[in-house]
């Protein structure tokens, strides 16, 4: 059974003849019947500004109330917006404030495709669709079934895409302005940084508001992270279309860029000028790597796993190895992560922690001692030969711990599943 019900009137003439309101008055009570016991929003989705034209047919929405519609719609929100775009991403934020995810479309036959497409891009698989046809007048007044146009074209999905871009464009910041934390410790020949929660315009409260990762797991969709990612481009002053994001298997897998790139991997490196790269963190550190003398930088993703496979250390002998960087001109800095004050793990999992330094666990004999995974990969990075002053893990933001700071970092430790997530990124000055 839906948990919300969309009726799309968008585009649609419903003029005042007595058959198309009998037909409208149908469909409603039919919905009403079927629907208004178990779901939890009834939505008709119209607007007047604006009309798709397809095949030559262009189709105006006129939406009027009499015949004893009045009554019936008092049991429908309507929302009304200048374009598709804008429709159906206030329809979702009412979808998200419910908690739903089961949703009922009934929309015209020959609008079906493009309502999927517009589905396609502003959900994810989060959310299950179910599409009933409806009867729509189309030329002359009546209402009639019409013929299903199953085939959205490139330039069609582009079009869809632009109107989408376009409205995100618009929306204001939530949370705050965009903030970037930077080290002083990387020299200005780089372009570099590591992100909060502030300044985006993702509106799911734990992914509020910067949130750069979308998944099939989150309602956060593709177009809302790159939406906060442009916003990111222009602050930082990075090329948006040479970004790569680290492919996240919590390993020591590092994909030295220019060479094949692998299914999975937790670093990155790279000594090419203008591309920037990306590692994600929601608890786990972001760090960023960078060699000023052969001008070469990397990014790599730690969590307790990857810490304890030495993914830090992977990425630093990828940079030697590749481009003949030198130890002690590599320098590292480690982003914002979970803090021993938050972070345990069962004593099993703890104890190869203790065994690299006691220092790295507290409360060691406990059921889940509390691990300090930004101490432990200083440990890793100072054994491996990085010098101890080329390493920053304090000052600034960088120490805050993600999960005891809800109003600057993201945390899945804090936040659970649906948890939104942070970068570092670098890049080398064109």
């Amino acid at each position: 059974m839906a948990e919300a019900v969309l009726i799309d009137l968008f585009g649609l003439k419903l003029n005042s003849q007595k058959n198309c309101h009998q037909t409208l008055l149908k469909t409603l009570n039919a919905v009403q019947y079927h629907h208004a016991a178990k779901a939890k929003f009834l939505c008709i989705m119209c607007c007047s500004n604006i009309s798709y034209e397809r095949d030559g047919e262009q189709d105006n929405c006129e939406l009027e109330t009499g015949n004893g519609l009045s009554a019936l719609l008092k049991e429908f929100e309507i929302v009304s917006c200048p374009s598709m775009a804008a429709c159906l991403y206030t329809i979702k934020q009412k979808i998200d404030e419910r908690n739903l995810s089961s949703i009922k479309v009934i929309v015209p036959r020959h609008r079906k495709a493009l309502m999927k497409a517009f589905i396609d891009q502003l959900f994810t698989d989060v959310y299950n669709f179910e599409f009933e046809d409806l009867q729509v007048t189309l030329r002359g007044g009546l209402f009639k079934q019409s013929i299903e146009i199953n085939i959205i074209t490139a330039q069609e999905l582009r079009e869809i895409q632009n109107e989408i871009e376009t409205f995100l464009r618009s929306l204001p910041a939530l949370r705050g302005e965009l903030t970037i934390i930077t080290s002083p410790l990387i020299p200005d020949i780089f372009i570099h940084g590591f992100t909060t929660r502030t300044g985006g315009i993702s509106y799911i409260p734990t992914l509020s508001s910067f949130n750069l990762f979308s998944s099939s797991k989150r309602r956060d969709p593709k177009a809302v992270v790159q939406e906060n990612l442009r916003r990111l481009a222009n602050a930082a002053g990075f090329n948006m279309e040479k970004f790569y994001r680290i492919k996240t298997h919590h390993s020591n897998d590092i994909w030295i860029m220019g060479r094949k790139e692998p299914d999975s991997y937790d670093g990155i490196t790279t000594n090419q000028r203008g591309v920037t790269i990306a590692a994600l963190g929601a608890d786990c550190i972001p760090i960023v790597f960078a060699d000023p003398v052969k001008k070469a930088c990397g990014v790599a993703h730690a969590g307790w796993k990857g810490t304890l496979l030495g993914v830090a250390m992977a990425t630093v002998n990828a940079m030697i190895a590749e481009y003949g960087c030198s130890l002690e001109d590599i320098v590292v800095v480690l982003g914002p992560s979970v803090g021993p004050c938050c972070f345990t793990l069962p004593r099993e999992s703890a104890e190869a922690f203790h065994n690299l330094h006691p220092a790295c666990v507290q409360l060691f004999d406990s059921p889940n001692p509390y691990i300090d995974i930004r101490k432990a990969t200083r440990i890793l990075l100072e054994r491996g030969g990085i010098l101890p002053r080329n390493i920053q893990d304090q000052n600034q933001d960088l120490n805050l711990c993600t999960s005891c700071h809800p109003d600057k970092f993201f945390s899945h430790v804090r936040d659970g599943l649906n948890f939104g997530t942070q970068i570092g990124f670098i890049s080398i000055r064109e």
